[in-house]
């Protein structure tokens, strides 16, 4: 048999293109391709939301924040307000998904019962035939195809911060018909797991991935097996005075994919604010949570979180910053992550959006690398590399604005 090297070359070529997804600014963002891990931080302006897809096309959405608005605090809503931002938020998902001719959304994790990370109840929103209000992730489980839910509270939300809220209510109103009726599938997110986020379509092609429980409910792994570290006393025997806000019970987790690592930490704080030590969660999670290469400021990088513990643990070359807030972030956090007393070397950050209040409060906020649009990482087959590729998100042109790397990851 005759092998054609020229023509075998030419193909090899070709598919190493493919598998690299390039991107041109200018030109629609490229698809995602098998043995890719894409990280979308979605930008609408009102509230936080990223999508996952990992190597083999399992698919996981962190978060469906939706805030009523507008308001001069927040940012303007992209791409506009003609539809809500969980509306929105459908939109993108699918798009980002047309790779597959059935898409949907394995997981939906919600990290903390909070209206940016959930979705808000107010007047004049859409109300589901189901009998609940559609906002945030009661929408994108209304509208899309979802395999399974994960968040802190299940199946009693016994410590919930807000159970008579709204939104909560709307909530457990939802969770309620879709278990029963709609047969969706919820569990607790539990620290220390590794097997409640797993790939469901090819998990033996990616023996090198990864998906480490670190927090949730005060509790912190301890980087041992799947054992974990009570921060917080039990409820009971705390005055209703100290009782802890959700930030304090938000999820945190830890992503490895080869030798690429990626930290989420919901809206955990790590700054005590006259309040008792066990509100500083980010520091535990600094013992045991080592350098990565990228991360998602907690708390949208608010002057409670980033501390210098977590700064410096995490390292990372490149952060990514949720905006929807004047606060996001404030300038002790910035002065944080640029600090090189916290740890050496060249460090890269991007932000959906930035607030004209936080363009004068942050003098130096021009280091940004970008200031605007949708943050998609993208990690090569392997996770030996990535690059870092900015969206429009002023419209579903979906073109790509700036492209940032290759970063060698660690």
């Amino acid at each position: 048999m005759k092998f054609y090297w020229p023509l075998l070359v030419a193909v090899l070529a070709v598919a190493a293109a493919a598998a690299s997804a390039e991107d041109v600014v200018g030109r629609p963002i490229a698809s995602w391709q098998p043995g890719m891990l894409d990280i979308h931080q979605i930008s609408t302006g009102r509230g936080n939301a990223g999508l996952y897809i990992l190597p083999d096309g399992t698919t996981l959405l962190v978060d469906a924040g939706e805030l009523a608005g507008p308001s001069p605090q927040h940012t303007p809503a992209r791409p506009d307000d003609t539809r809500s931002p969980s509306e929105w938020l459908v939109r993108y998902v699918r798009h980002a998904l047309q790779h597959d001719p059935q898409p949907k959304l394995d997981y939906v994790l919600v990290t903390h019962f909070h209206q940016d990370h959930m979705g808000e109840v107010a007047a004049g929103m859409p109300v589901s035939p189901r009998g609940y209000i559609l906002t945030g992730v009661t929408r994108v489980v209304e509208d899309l195809k979802v395999g399974k839910l994960l968040d802190r509270g299940w199946p009693d939300y016994n410590i919930a911060a807000q159970t008579e809220s709204p939104f909560m209510k709307n909530y457990l109103a939802f969770l309620k018909w879709q278990v029963k009726e709609n047969g969706l599938q919820v569990e607790q997110f539990l620290p220390g797991r590794n097997d409640q986020v797993v790939l469901c379509r090819g998990p033996r092609d990616y023996p090198q991935f990864d998906f480490r429980n670190l927090a949730a409910n005060g509790q912190v792994w301890t980087g041992r097996g799947t054992d974990t570290e009570h921060r917080m006393p039990p409820p009971e025997t705390i005055p209703r005075k100290n009782w802890p806000d959700e930030n304090v019970l938000s999820i945190a987790f830890r992503l490895s994919y080869g030798k690429f690592k990626f930290f989420n930490g919901g809206d955990l704080p790590g700054i005590r604010q006259n309040s008792p030590a066990w509100y500083d969660m980010e520091t535990p999670i600094a013992k045991v949570v080592g350098p990565v290469d990228a991360a998602i400021l907690d708390h949208h990088g608010y002057l409670d979180a980033m501390n210098e513990p977590l700064v410096a643990a995490l390292s990372a070359r490149v952060w990514t910053i949720s905006v929807w807030d004047a606060y996001h972030p404030t300038p002790s956090v910035w002065e944080r992550l640029q600090s090189e007393r916290l740890y050496p070397g060249a460090r890269d950050i991007f932000a959906t959006d930035v607030h004209r209040e936080a363009q004068t409060a942050i003098r130096d906020i021009d280091r940004l690398a970008s200031s605007h649009g949708h943050i998609v990482l993208r990690v090569s087959p392997g996770g030996d590399e990535y690059r870092v590729t900015i969206v429009d998100d002023t419209s579903e042109s979906h073109n790509v604005t700036k492209v940032h790397g290759p970063y060698r990851s660690r």
